[in-house]
């Protein structure tokens, strides 16, 4: 009883042009910026069309990265695209270690308690700085917020779609 996994994980969103070359402005929506780096090829998602672009280079500005894609070579060739998400294939997603999963993956997975009573549903990862938070959903528009920390994440079934975790004194 697997969840279909999805075959494109998203790594950004283009926030805004950069310059009159063509660059823009993206919002990485991946853990590690670097990986920009050796990306040769992203798919655009502009929610009309799917495009699949070649990267031919990568700069970095505060929180964002800027890229330039081959044959994109002014302002009016990528204004367009503004909001537009970036997708890789899995096969070009950055390898995992262990006891670490991809948050498309794991969303709509089961969460139930270690004394075996169900909790809800996980609706959304929030990346906070210090551990990442696991939203909830606990049906009749009651959400839980859980640190993604051992103490309360007892484990993570990805074959089951399943979390176990621990309900901490004073978590809810």
């Amino acid at each position: 009883m697997g969840i279909e996994k999805s075959d494109e994980l998203q790594v950004g969103v283009i926030t805004q042009t950069h310059g009159i070359r063509g660059e823009v402005k993206v919002f990485p929506t991946t853990d590690d910026v670097n990986r920009f780096k050796k990306l040769k090829e992203v798919i655009l998602d502009t929610g009309r069309e799917r495009l699949a672009l070649e990267i031919e280079g990568v700069k970095f500005f505060k929180q964002f990265v800027i890229l330039k894609f081959k044959g994109y070579d002014s302002i009016n060739d990528v204004e367009k695209y503004k909001q537009g998400k970036l997708l890789v294939t899995r096969d070009k997603a950055v390898r995992l270690q262990k006891d670490e999963y991809f948050v498309a993956d794991m969303i709509g997975m089961r969460v139930v308690t270690d004394t075996g009573d169900d909790f809800g549903v996980l609706k959304e990862v929030l990346a906070t700085g210090a551990n990442d938070v696991y939203v909830v959903s606990r049906g009749e528009d009651k959400e839980a917020l859980l640190p993604a920390i051992k103490e309360c994440i007892k484990n993570i079934d990805m074959d089951e779609h399943v979390m176990e975790i621990h309900v901490m004194d004073g978590l809810l």
